[in-house]
């Protein structure tokens, strides 16, 4: 049996968090399973698996083992993905998650170009602020707005992108522009709840980070809709740059506190570890790659 076969194993373990359920995952009997990962550590000459009836738990040089053997294997994976993809044709059903205000902006106009260049695709798109359980549900991939902190997930950036505070030029006669973040305390803002700190907005002075708690006329789950209510002079509006840029461009709304801004952060494409990578997948991924360079809207 070679070692990347008895590395699958032990990983398939880890992940199902036991040698049954990684048995029945892998299509295996539980006795070979056991017999793979037994072989695997007698070959490394260290125990990676702390094994009870209950449970099973990985071992300090099994996890820093485990991190290593993830990145080695979805190595090999990609590049037997990529080898086979290009014999492929790119068709078939592609299930996309992405958030509701990605869709209602650019990524809705990419979707439409990418099915007219790829007409064998039949794309079920999914537009909803939540985090799907990518396997679970059946997605092939999702675009996600944020930092990622799922390790279970590879993730290829599609975009940078920077969230920006503005408002309407009203907003701002109004109620004075903030000069610093900690103004906004006593200022009326619209709260997106999809946001990842709701009515807490970060910012960032001088290398150190800060939090101002904000409050306001509305809090609304839909970026759309709070993009209306900046325009409509509600208030001051935290939110992607992307989502309201024409509106700056054409001086509708004006940014502030640019110089307190967090570092960029990335539009990404996550799909789960080790799943090969199809030949529709990696034309979609591709495909926004270049949408989103060529439009250069989020940075």
């Amino acid at each position: 049996m070679d070692a990347i076969t008895r590395m699958r194993c032990f990983i398939q373990v880890v992940d199902s968090n036991g040698f049954s359920a990684a048995a029945r995952e892998m299509g295996r009997s539980k006795a070979l399973v056991s017999k793979y990962v037994g072989e695997l550590e007698d070959e490394l000459g260290v125990r990676l698996l702390n094994r009870t009836t209950r449970q099973v738990s990985m071992t300090e040089v099994g996890e820093a083992y485990y991190k290593e053997a993830v990145e080695i294997l979805q190595r090999i994976d990609d590049l037997q993905a990529s080898v086979q993809s290009s014999h492929q044709e790119v068709r078939g059903r592609l299930r996309v998650s992405a958030p509701r205000s990605m869709g209602d902006d650019m990524l809705n106009r990419a979707m439409m170009q990418f099915l007219v260049q790829y007409p064998e695709i039949n794309l079920d798109l999914r537009l909803e602020d939540r985090f799907v359980d990518l396997v679970e549900e059946g997605f092939d991939l999702a675009v996600r707005v944020t930092q990622l902190e799922d390790s279970s997930l590879i993730a290829r950036k599609i975009a940078p992108f920077r969230t920006v505070v503005c408002a309407s030029q009203k907003t701002i006669e109004t109620f004075g522009a903030p000069r610093v973040p900690a103004d906004l305390a006593s200022r009326p803002c619209i709260i997106d709840t999809n946001y990842r700190y709701k009515q807490n907005w970060a910012f960032q002075d001088s290398g150190e980070r800060l939090s101002v708690a904000v409050k306001g006329p509305l809090e609304v789950n839909s970026a759309a809709a709070a993009r209306e209510a900046a325009l409509c002079s509600l208030g001051f509006l935290r939110t992607p740059l992307f989502f309201v840029k024409e509106d700056i461009d054409s001086g509708r709304l004006v940014t502030l506190l640019e110089d307190y801004e967090e570092p960029m952060r990335g539009i990404h494409a996550v799909y789960p570890h080790r799943r090969h990578l199809s030949a529709k997948v990696r034309a979609f991924v591709d495909f926004l790659v270049e949408w989103y360079s060529d439009k250069k809207a989020c940075a």
